[in-house]
């Protein structure tokens, strides 16, 4: 008996009465105590001003790269569209001279029907598929020369035909991936300023005025604007002209995407700038660096575009003392700035 008990399996008793409430007590207090640490691990630290204007610049440098991007192939797109829209067009004119021809065949091969013969060369042209009955028939041999000669063209523009509907669906494909890519880079635009609008939420209103101005140096534009401006030193009277123009844009609003004339990103400035002197610039930053001779720093001179960063992901008309005018962000209008309040990559002279 004594070695039977030995090798049973102890009960295991079932928690009730007290002991239960007990357990439950300390469960839910464990629980609470854990929620409570967890909410303190993963409540956001209040940030630094200086932190805030660390993060919000490079989520506006970020967002300023997306804009050239998105800038870079809304251009591409236009140019696709405007390609399918002239390829639509010149169909429809191939259609229609093709058409006329066909009619008049056709009214050729109804004059040898009312004779009781109608040539192989009107078959060929009434025919659904041309080519194949080219390949069955010696045309030459078998229609006058008049005739085989409007045979041949409504041959030839059949196929031009089909070619420029060809080039036509090509381009279209080309121009929905251009549309996915633009959706794609707004979206990434639009996340990035509205993580640097929250940042700046955080801060008091005194510490976002000063921190826009530590990033882009004073505010005041009406002051800029009524500096007296001189005679402008400029290589011509091109630049000169963009010049005026900025000064005239200062206080405009930052909209990424815009070109004036009341709202600007930063390449759109620069080309709305050369646009009032007769000047066509390319869209984007990383085309305009190449618009024109290149310059270096100790050589600028009024009306030179100067660019930033390493991917030329900004750009600022250079207006002389050391300064230009340029459109910063969302958070700042355009503005005067130092030259050397960015990582400064390069210079380029308009010819």
């Amino acid at each position: 008996m004594t070695a039977q008990r030995k090798h049973r399996k102890p009960r295991h008793r079932s928690i009730s009465g007290h002991t239960a409430r007990t357990a439950a007590t300390l469960a839910l207090a464990s629980a609470a105590s854990g929620a409570a640490l967890e909410g303190t691990g993963n409540a956001e630290p209040r940030l630094t001003p200086a932190q805030v204007k660390a993060k919000v610049d490079k989520l506006y440098h970020d967002a300023e790269i997306a804009t050239e991007k998105y800038n870079g192939v809304k251009e591409r797109a236009k140019a696709a569209e405007d390609r399918v829209d002239e390829l639509q067009d010149e169909a429809a004119r191939r259609t229609d001279r093709l058409n006329s021809t066909r009619a008049g065949l056709g009214s050729a091969a109804a004059a040898q029907y009312r004779t009781g013969a109608i040539a192989p060369s009107m078959q060929l042209a009434l025919a659904s598929d041309p080519d194949n009955y080219l390949d069955r028939v010696m045309l030459a041999d078998r229609a006058d020369s008049r005739q085989a000669a409007a045979v041949r063209r409504v041959q030839g523009e059949l196929r031009e035909l089909d070619g420029l509907r060809a080039e036509a669906d090509r381009r279209s494909d080309e121009l929905g991936q251009h549309r996915a890519k633009l959706r794609k880079h707004k979206k990434d635009i639009n996340g990035k300023l509205a993580s640097a609008q929250r940042l700046l939420d955080r801060l008091t209103a005194a510490e976002r005025e000063q921190l826009t101005d530590d990033l882009h140096g004073s505010s005041d534009t009406r002051a800029s604007r009524d500096l007296p401006r001189g005679p402008l030193k400029a290589p011509n009277s091109r630049a000169a002209q963009a010049v005026s123009y900025a000064y005239d844009a200062l206080g405009s609003p930052y909209v990424w995407g815009a070109s004036g004339p009341n709202s600007f990103d930063c390449s759109g400035l620069t080309q709305a700038a050369y646009r009032s002197a007769g000047v066509s610039l390319p869209r984007t930053t990383y085309t305009q660096i190449n618009a024109g001779q290149r310059v270096s720093r100790s050589e600028l001179a009024p009306g030179d575009l100067v660019f930033f960063y390493s991917g030329i992901s900004h750009v600022g008309l250079y207006v002389g003392g050391g300064q230009m005018i340029h459109a910063p962000n969302p958070n700042a209008p355009v503005r005067l700035a130092p030259v050397d309040s960015m990582p400064f990559s390069g210079a380029t002279r308009v010819s």
